[in-house]
């Protein structure tokens, strides 16, 4: 009888190890990024670059730098400060001691000094610099302008199952998803690897873009790898983290699951050869 009765434990150990090692490949599956690739041998088109250009409403700062510091002065927006509990306001130029921006309007215009209208919506942070620069040294106000351009009040947001999710500034002409990710952290444990949203606002239409980090190929093959302003990168929790949420967390992956089966089993054992 003995004999037999451990015949059943045998079995019953064996069964359970197997479902977890099941569980454990399973789960290894969830997690692995850029499964399909390998080092030295994949070889992958990246989607068509995208850098950052400006919209209507962006905030820009536009800085005009030559050897006549006076001179371009007059083309650099003063700084304003104002100490809280005072009326005076403190006024410096742009180049000094802050940076004043410019917010571009419906039109996609912006108003700078001495050139008036200039239109900057459609362009790239080195397309708006050398437009500037063309125009100053056309009309012969300076001779050897340098201008540096920068994005002000452009944001993108992570949600979901990162580590830091929250609202992350534009620093750069070009910004992947990847870069989003690692700024909040990375993805935790839960979440879902295969289903990362990037939610678009183009013009009337909210577009959602789907990412399978799982996938090297669909990640670089992407129409949201690079992002745009204002776009929203949303992590879903992955079926761990909604089977923890059932009741008491008795699911597959805890381990009072595990404890729980094994005593059933072995009770029926001793139930079965009794």
């Amino acid at each position: 009888m003995m004999n037999r009765y451990s015949i059943v434990l045998k079995g019953v150990f064996l069964l359970l190890a197997g479902m977890f090692l099941l569980s454990s490949c399973g789960a290894s599956k969830e997690v692995l990024y850029f499964q399909d690739l390998e080092p030295g041998k994949s070889e992958i088109m990246v989607s068509e670059v995208r850098a950052i250009t400006v919209r209507p409403e962006d905030k820009i700062s536009i800085i005009v730098n030559s050897r006549d510091p006076k001179l371009t002065d007059l083309f650099n927006l003063p700084y304003v400060s104002r100490q809280l509990g005072l009326s005076s306001k403190t006024y410096t130029i742009g180049t000094n001691q802050g940076v004043s921006g410019y917010t571009v309007d419906a039109n996609g215009d912006i108003d700078f000094p001495v050139l008036g209208k200039v239109h900057v919506a459609g362009k790239k942070r080195e397309e708006i610099a050398s437009l500037i620069k063309h125009e100053l040294v056309s009309k012969n106000l300076v001779k050897d302008p340098v201008v540096t351009v920068e994005f002000l009040n452009l944001y993108i947001s992570v949600m979901g199952e990162v580590n830091n999710p929250g609202r992350f500034s534009i620093d750069r002409d070009r910004l992947t998803v990847l870069d989003a990710l690692s700024m909040a952290g990375d993805l935790t444990i839960y979440g879902n690897r295969s289903k990362v949203m990037v939610l678009r606002q183009e013009g009337d239409v909210q577009r959602v873009y789907g990412i399978n980090l799982t996938s090297g190929e669909h990640v670089y093959t992407s129409p949201a790898y690079y992002l745009q302003q204002n776009d929203v990168v949303y992590v879903e929790p992955n079926n761990m983290k909604a089977r923890q949420s059932t009741v008491n967390g008795n699911n597959v992956r805890s381990t009072s699951f595990w404890i729980s089966l094994a005593s059933l089993l072995t009770s029926m054992g001793v139930l079965i050869f009794k």
